[in-house]
């Protein structure tokens, strides 16, 4: 038996980590890698193996970077099964068919600019395309359900155990069986919060005798929810009251449903102005949407009963959903009093960069910040303080107020990793992944009774 890592090893992004038992390959996540150009290349770089031998592709959730690279796994000869959630499995549909146009759209826009310049021999290809995503789905086979185990091969089974951090999420425990030993390793992808709305907490995790855990916010804990809540509203309601727009750079899975339920919320109890109006300007955010309503299964107590009683925490007087690109340039017209949800969460990408451009500069304006931001990002840079950013090539002074509002994160804070871990036992071994040195020192120092290691992308290990 052994385990190898490809991704998300000493890094934040691109999850993917190879488990070989009696024969038989099975990856768990095969994610992008998200944040400065040099990662571009990261992508399109070899895997680390062949992905012609992989057997299986187990996916924890639909971020792009647990599954952004599934297209060009199957590309370059990947003929296994993946295996989801069916939540997980509409999600990243929704999020690889997104992946690739944007790819698509990024390549013409460079080659137009190349060719401009009379470079027009440097042509730029995208990762991967449309086509590519749809041949890469059909490889979706069995859908995992919570608490199941799933037979993947002889002495080989796995069960998804839900991780509470967006809709369908899972850890991964997989029972591993080789000449008479037994081994039981179990992934954590990412976790989330407890006591969150719309999504259940994250299920105990089993004991194991390896650990792979995510280490993202390793070294800090999270605010409190409704302090951070109130917080938001407190932005929201000042910003509109001096004349000006609160641009939130959201990701679509989980974010933006719960920016939603909150922004609903407030209206409700007066917190927030009546007069309102929201943009929840992401064609991804709105299908995501549209899946959550579809997935029951995931929700918490107090998300079921809303439902069951007719009312769509989602939904309410303001709210516009703007899927058109011509609708999504009408929103630049509003110099005042929206609330502006656009993707993405990092503003690496997507619609919220001309918001950004048309809003940076007003003093009356609010960026808020709500969360992950990745090294290398522009959302990053703006969390940082800079004075002024490039957007589409070109520099924006930032007289904008930009507030970091952590409370919201997806993911559990180090109090309740810790709170996780311990609830595996005592593992031999415990990897820690998906988190920035920082964050993996600070939380490796409070985990005394297991073998800490912080694997290099390619290090391999036998179990």
């Amino acid at each position: 038996m052994h385990l190898s890592f490809h991704g998300a090893a000493g890094d934040v992004t691109g999850s993917c980590h190879l488990v070989e038992c009696n024969g038989t390959r099975i990856l768990i996540d095969c994610g992008m890698f998200q944040g400065s150009r040099e990662l571009d290349e990261d992508n399109a770089d070899d895997f680390g193996f062949d992905p012609a031998a992989i057997d299986f592709l187990l996916l924890t959730h639909a971020h792009l970077d647990h599954c952004g690279r599934l297209p060009l796994l199957a590309d370059r000869g990947f003929r296994g099964e993946v295996i989801a959630t069916a939540a997980t499995r509409e999600l990243a549909r929704l999020v690889l068919l997104d992946a690739a146009g944007l790819q698509e759209e990024e390549a013409r826009y460079r080659n137009r600019r190349a060719a401009k310049r009379g470079r027009a021999g440097d042509e730029v290809e995208p990762l991967y395309t449309v086509l590519d995503a749809l041949n890469a789905l059909e490889h979706f086979g069995r859908t995992a359900r919570y608490d199941q185990p799933l037979p993947l091969a002889p002495g080989i089974s796995a069960t998804f155990i839900d991780a509470g951090h967006i809709l369908g999420s899972a850890c991964i425990a997989l029972e591993l069986t080789e000449e008479g030993r037994r081994r039981r390793v179990l992934f954590s992808g990412d976790l989330g919060q407890s006591a969150r709305p719309i999504l259940r907490d994250p299920a105990p995790p089993p004991p194991a005798d390896v650990v792979v855990m995510e280490s993202t916010y390793g070294d800090r804990c999270h605010k409190p929810l409704q302090p951070s809540v109130e917080e938001f509203r407190a932005v929201v309601a000042a910003t509109v009251r001096r004349g000006g727009n609160v641009i939130v750079p959201t990701f679509a899975l989980e974010r933006a449903q719960e920016l939603l339920f909150y922004l609903h919320a407030g209206r409700g109890d007066g917190s927030l102005p009546e007069a309102l109006q929201v943009f929840l300007d992401s064609p991804m955010a709105i299908s995501a949407t549209e899946i959550f309503k579809r997935h029951p299964e995931c929700y918490d107590e107090e998300t079921a009963a809303l439902f069951r009683s007719g009312r769509d925490p989602f939904r309410f007087p303001g709210l516009h959903v703007t899927r058109e690109t011509a609708e999504s340039m009408a929103i630049n017209r509003v110099t005042g009093g929206a609330v502006i949800l656009a993707g993405a969460g990092m503003c690496t990408g997507g619609r919220v960069r001309h918001h950004l451009r048309h809003n940076l500069a007003r003093a009356q304006c609010s960026v808020v910040i709500v969360g992950y931001a990745a090294q290398g990002t522009l959302a990053r840079q703006l969390v940082d303080g800079a004075k002024s950013v490039t957007i589409f090539g070109e520099e924006y002074p930032v007289r904008a107020a930009v507030h970091t509002i952590g409370g919201f994160s997806a993911h559990a804070g180090q109090d309740e990793l810790l709170a996780w871990h311990r609830r595996t036992g005592r593992p031999a071994t415990t990897f820690l992944v998906h988190g920035e040195p920082e964050s993996m020192a600070g939380l490796a120092r409070l985990l005394p009774d297991t073998a800490v290691r912080t694997p290099a992308r390619g290090e391999r290990f036998a179990l």
